[in-house]
Parts: structure tokens; sequence; C-alpha cells
């Protein structure tokens, strides 16, 4: 595997003029492989500014420590780098964020020294297509305090048709805890603190390109308002699958069930009741 060192995180609006060409250059049909590259920060804090702008956002505290999502939202500027640079098989844009994984090994300090690494995981098949993961660590000194793994989903005809089918479980006894009025500038705001600024999210003019109503709110904005809405341990592991885009502006309910060592949680339409995030929370 080819490891490639950075002294500060790639700036991802570089990376926009690529995932443009990538409509008008089609990426070359037959078996998709996986670049074996792995993109290194050596080394770096994080700006408190950015951080407190962040938090703002998705609701979390200023309280000295940096919510573990959001080094991995950091992380997405090595990934959007990655697809672009490397000889990476899919069209970035109609790639599809299902899943994200966020583990926690202690808090970490806003003035602490991180290194910051990305490589991708293994490709797998799905029944809409393929879908990759991209496996986030985040170290101080040799140690690992948070890591992460985010699932996208890249659509195209298959025949796999064995998708793995959820054992029987006892269903968690939700109880709604919060309803929330997502305002129709949440995807502009979010955007300019996580750089994503995939026209999806941004207004419903640029969302009817694609095919959306609405805009829809960022996947890892549902995720992080989620758990800033939540009594999180010192060591934890989040993980979420994301259901349903979230249209914007939209009326939404968070529900929790908790256990002795995990919390579920439901990110719901108030009307509808159909699902958007689903995720749980579980103590390490």
């Amino acid at each position: 595997m080819n490891t490639r060192h950075f002294s500060q995180l790639p700036k991802p609006y570089l990376a926009y003029s690529k995932v443009i060409q990538g409509l008008i250059f089609k990426k070359p049909k037959g078996e998709k492989v996986l670049p074996q590259v792995e993109y290194v920060v050596d080394s770096f804090k994080v700006d408190s500014n950015h951080l407190k702008a962040y938090n703002e956002v998705c609701g979390f505290k200023n309280n000295g420590y940096i919510p573990a999502i959001y080094l991995t939202v950091l992380s997405q500027s090595l990934q959007m780098s990655m697809m672009t640079t490397e000889a990476f098989p899919f069209a970035l844009l109609g790639l599809v964020h299902i899943r994200n994984v966020v583990k926690q090994t202690r808090k970490v300090g806003v003035n602490e020294q991180l290194t910051l690494s990305c490589k991708f995981g293994e490709l797998k098949p799905h029944d809409k297509g393929l879908q990759f993961d991209f496996i986030t660590t985040v170290k101080v000194g040799n140690s690992i305090v948070v890591e992460g793994i985010t699932t996208y989903l890249a659509r195209q005809k298959t025949t796999n048709s064995s998708s793995e089918k959820s054992k029987d479980t006892k269903e968690p006894h939700f109880s709604v805890k919060d309803v929330w009025n997502i305002s129709e500038n949440t995807g502009r705001r979010y955007a300019k603190v996580s750089g994503d600024f995939n026209l999806i999210h941004i207004h419903a003019v640029t969302a009817k390109a694609f095919g959306f109503k609405q805009a829809i709110a960022h996947g890892m904005w549902s995720k992080a308002r989620a758990l800033a809405s939540l009594n999180l341990p010192d060591a934890y592991e989040a993980d979420v699958a994301f259901k349903l885009p979230i249209f914007l502006p939209s009326t939404v309910e968070f529900l929790t069930a908790e256990e002795t060592k995990a919390t579920d949680f439901l990110i719901r339409n108030q009307k509808s009741h159909k699902p958007h995030v689903a995720g749980v929370v579980k103590t390490l």
C-alpha cells in the first residue's frame, strides 16, 4: 500500500473541478478496483474557531473537547482528494452515503496534537450496485482515539440479490424526545463548516437538477444533531444507517430507546413517521 503524507488537510474546493470533469469523461467499464493508498496528515491541531462554528450548526457544546464525528468530517477532505487524485473507479456524483460508524476510545481535547489518516476498505456487492468503505483513524501519539467507517453505495446494474436479511430482533421501544424544525438554510450552513457543497444540499433549484423536489439535509449533519442531543459516554461507538432524505425545510421527531449499555435512536418525519436516520450508541 502506498502512503501519501500531508502537512495539512487538503482544501475540499480544489477537487471540485475534477468532480465536474466526471460528468464529461465517463469512467471505463470493467472490473472495479479500489486504489491501495493511505493519506496521512502527520500532525495538526483543530482550528478552535472552526470547531465552534461546527458545534453551533450541529448543536454540540463548546466544552473543551472535540466531538468524534467532527474529526471524521475533517477526514472527508482526504476522502475527496483520494477519489479525485487516485485511479478511483466510480463517478463521484451519484455516490450515496448509506452508513457511518464513529468510535471514540476517550475524550479528545481541543488542544491535543493529532494524526489523521484515511484509506479505502473493501469493495463489496450490494443489491443496488457496489459498496465500499473509507476507514479513518485519529491518533494522539501512538494511541488511537477515534476511528470511523464511511460506507458509500455506487449504484449500477447487478445480478446480486442476496442482501443480508436482518435477523429477527426485538424492535426497540422508542419514545419521542424532541421535535426539530429544520430550516431551509441548514444545508448551506452545514456546507460552510464541513466543506461539502454538494448541490443537492444547497438549494431547491440546484437539488431539482439532480431529481430532488427540494434540497436535502446532509446525512452527517443529521447524525451530528442526534449525537449532540444525547448524553454520550467518554468511550462509545455510534453506528447509523441513512434511510430516506430529510427535505429542507422539514419537521422531524427525534426518538430514543435506552438500554443498559446502548441507546437506539431514530429521526423520522413528524407526519408520515417514515425514517430518515436510524442508529445506536454503544458504551465501550
